[in-house]
Protein backbone atom coordinates (compact mmCIF):
# COMPACT_ATOMS: atom_id res chain seq x y z
CA UNK A 1 0.00 0.00 0.00
CA UNK A 2 1.57 3.25 -0.88
CA UNK A 3 1.50 6.68 1.30
CA UNK A 4 -1.59 8.28 -0.37
CA UNK A 5 -3.25 4.67 0.38
CA UNK A 6 -2.63 4.50 3.73
CA UNK A 7 -3.71 8.38 4.41
CA UNK A 8 -6.78 7.93 2.73
CA UNK A 9 -7.25 4.71 4.75
CA UNK A 10 -6.11 6.64 8.34
CA UNK A 11 -8.60 9.59 7.24
CA UNK A 12 -11.21 7.02 6.56
CA UNK A 13 -10.85 5.30 9.73
CA UNK A 14 -11.73 8.83 12.29
CA UNK A 15 -14.37 10.73 12.33
CA UNK A 16 -14.29 13.65 9.89
CA UNK A 17 -15.29 16.92 11.71
CA UNK A 18 -16.34 20.74 10.00
CA UNK A 19 -12.74 22.19 11.67
CA UNK A 20 -10.82 19.94 9.56
CA UNK A 21 -12.94 20.97 6.44
CA UNK A 22 -12.27 24.74 7.61
CA UNK A 23 -8.96 24.18 7.74
CA UNK A 24 -8.81 22.76 4.54
CA UNK A 25 -10.94 25.06 3.06
CA UNK A 26 -8.28 28.03 4.04
CA UNK A 27 -6.05 26.58 1.44
CA UNK A 28 -8.05 26.86 -1.42
CA UNK A 29 -7.50 30.58 -3.33
CA UNK A 30 -9.54 32.73 -4.85
CA UNK A 31 -8.56 31.96 -9.01
CA UNK A 32 -9.05 36.14 -9.43
CA UNK A 33 -6.66 36.96 -6.61
CA UNK A 34 -4.41 33.83 -5.22
CA UNK A 35 -3.17 36.00 -2.17
CA UNK A 36 -7.14 35.35 -0.76
CA UNK A 37 -8.36 31.66 0.03
CA UNK A 38 -11.80 31.49 0.18
CA UNK A 39 -11.96 31.85 3.54
CA UNK A 40 -10.50 35.44 3.69
CA UNK A 41 -12.81 36.13 1.04
CA UNK A 42 -15.61 35.14 3.12
CA UNK A 43 -17.37 33.19 0.64
CA UNK A 44 -17.28 30.36 2.95
CA UNK A 45 -20.86 29.97 4.85
CA UNK A 46 -21.58 26.94 6.08
CA UNK A 47 -19.40 23.15 6.18
CA UNK A 48 -21.63 20.42 7.57
CA UNK A 49 -20.07 16.82 7.97
CA UNK A 50 -22.65 14.25 9.20
CA UNK A 51 -21.09 10.62 8.51
CA UNK A 52 -19.19 10.43 5.36
CA UNK A 53 -21.21 13.61 4.04
CA UNK A 54 -19.74 16.97 3.74
CA UNK A 55 -21.41 19.87 2.05
CA UNK A 56 -19.52 22.92 1.36
CA UNK A 57 -21.97 26.27 1.29
CA UNK A 58 -20.58 28.75 -1.24
CA UNK A 59 -21.54 32.63 -1.88
CA UNK A 60 -20.60 34.28 -4.89
CA UNK A 61 -19.03 37.85 -4.47
CA UNK A 62 -21.26 38.93 -7.23
CA UNK A 63 -24.48 36.61 -8.48
CA UNK A 64 -23.10 35.42 -12.02
CA UNK A 65 -19.36 35.57 -10.74
CA UNK A 66 -17.63 33.62 -13.41
CA UNK A 67 -15.30 32.33 -11.05
CA UNK A 68 -17.36 30.57 -8.84
CA UNK A 69 -17.61 27.28 -10.72
CA UNK A 70 -13.18 27.16 -10.41
CA UNK A 71 -13.72 27.80 -7.25
CA UNK A 72 -16.77 25.06 -6.62
CA UNK A 73 -13.94 22.79 -8.49
CA UNK A 74 -11.20 23.52 -6.26
CA UNK A 75 -12.74 22.91 -2.96
CA UNK A 76 -13.63 19.19 -4.32
CA UNK A 77 -10.34 18.88 -5.35
CA UNK A 78 -8.73 19.80 -2.20
CA UNK A 79 -11.44 17.76 -0.07
CA UNK A 80 -10.80 14.66 -2.10
CA UNK A 81 -7.20 14.65 -1.81
CA UNK A 82 -8.11 14.99 1.73
CA UNK A 83 -9.62 11.52 1.36
CA UNK A 84 -13.13 13.42 1.94
CA UNK A 85 -15.22 11.30 -1.27
CA UNK A 86 -18.64 12.21 -0.66
CA UNK A 87 -18.38 16.28 -1.57
CA UNK A 88 -22.00 18.51 -2.15
CA UNK A 89 -20.66 22.05 -3.20
CA UNK A 90 -23.97 24.15 -2.59
CA UNK A 91 -24.20 28.04 -4.11
CA UNK A 92 -26.10 30.29 -1.71
CA UNK A 93 -27.13 33.65 -3.34
CA UNK A 94 -29.19 34.88 0.02
CA UNK A 95 -28.17 36.96 2.05
CA UNK A 96 -25.86 37.94 -0.91
CA UNK A 97 -22.31 38.39 -0.23
CA UNK A 98 -21.05 41.86 1.35
CA UNK A 99 -16.98 42.99 2.08
CA UNK A 100 -18.19 42.93 5.18
CA UNK A 101 -17.16 39.37 5.45
CA UNK A 102 -13.62 39.43 4.02
CA UNK A 103 -11.45 38.73 6.87
CA UNK A 104 -8.75 41.70 8.20
CA UNK A 105 -6.40 38.95 7.09
CA UNK A 106 -7.68 38.76 3.99
CA UNK A 107 -7.84 42.58 3.71
CA UNK A 108 -3.83 42.91 4.51
CA UNK A 109 -3.32 40.36 2.21
CA UNK A 110 -4.88 42.57 -0.97
CA UNK A 111 -3.06 45.52 0.06
CA UNK A 112 0.21 43.80 -0.23
CA UNK A 113 -1.07 42.22 -3.38
CA UNK A 114 -1.38 45.94 -4.72
CA UNK A 115 -5.20 45.94 -4.54
CA UNK A 116 -7.14 48.59 -2.13
CA UNK A 117 -9.17 46.83 -0.03
CA UNK A 118 -12.73 48.01 0.75
CA UNK A 119 -12.56 51.47 2.92
CA UNK A 120 -16.60 51.68 3.61
CA UNK A 121 -19.72 49.77 3.76
CA UNK A 122 -21.68 51.96 0.98
CA UNK A 123 -21.31 51.21 -2.70
CA UNK A 124 -22.77 53.89 -4.42
CA UNK A 125 -21.21 55.46 -7.77
CA UNK A 126 -21.52 58.58 -7.07
CA UNK A 127 -19.79 58.31 -3.77
CA UNK A 128 -17.14 56.12 -5.19
CA UNK A 129 -16.21 58.82 -7.59
CA UNK A 130 -15.45 61.19 -4.53
CA UNK A 131 -14.25 58.09 -2.05
CA UNK A 132 -10.75 58.88 -0.71
CA UNK A 133 -9.00 55.24 -1.34
CA UNK A 134 -5.63 55.13 -0.21
CA UNK A 135 -3.07 53.98 -2.26
CA UNK A 136 -1.71 50.53 -2.04
CA UNK A 137 1.27 51.00 -3.15
CA UNK A 138 2.91 54.42 -0.86
CA UNK A 139 -0.59 54.88 1.55
CA UNK A 140 -0.92 58.46 -0.62
CA UNK A 141 -4.54 59.38 -0.04
CA UNK A 142 -4.24 61.74 -3.13
CA UNK A 143 -5.62 58.92 -5.52
CA UNK A 144 -8.68 59.34 -8.42
CA UNK A 145 -11.18 56.98 -9.93
CA UNK A 146 -10.10 56.38 -13.56
CA UNK A 147 -12.71 53.32 -14.13
CA UNK A 148 -15.50 51.94 -12.32
CA UNK A 149 -14.67 48.57 -13.24
CA UNK A 150 -11.12 47.16 -13.13
CA UNK A 151 -9.35 43.85 -13.61
CA UNK A 152 -12.53 42.00 -12.75
CA UNK A 153 -16.31 43.87 -12.23
CA UNK A 154 -15.49 43.41 -8.06
CA UNK A 155 -12.69 45.70 -8.71
CA UNK A 156 -12.33 49.67 -9.82
CA UNK A 157 -9.50 50.87 -11.10
CA UNK A 158 -7.86 54.03 -9.58
CA UNK A 159 -4.46 55.73 -9.56
CA UNK A 160 -2.63 57.26 -7.28
CA UNK A 161 -1.30 61.12 -8.20
CA UNK A 162 1.44 60.79 -6.27
CA UNK A 163 3.53 57.38 -7.34
CA UNK A 164 1.26 57.56 -10.24
CA UNK A 165 0.45 53.61 -9.89
CA UNK A 166 -2.79 52.50 -11.10
CA UNK A 167 -4.62 49.63 -8.82
CA UNK A 168 -7.60 47.94 -8.22
CA UNK A 169 -9.60 48.99 -5.57
CA UNK A 170 -12.40 46.03 -4.37
CA UNK A 171 -15.79 47.68 -4.43
CA UNK A 172 -17.70 47.43 -1.30
CA UNK A 173 -21.21 46.17 -1.34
Amino acid sequence: MDTTSQNIAFHDARKQTPQEVWEILNTVTDPEIPVLSVIDLGIVREVHVENENVEVIITPTYSGCPAMDFIGMNVRKALLESGFEKIKITHQLSPAWTTDWLTEEGKERLKSYGIAPPTSKTFDLDYLKNLPVPCPCCDSMNTKLISQFGSTACKALYQCEDCREPFDYFKCH
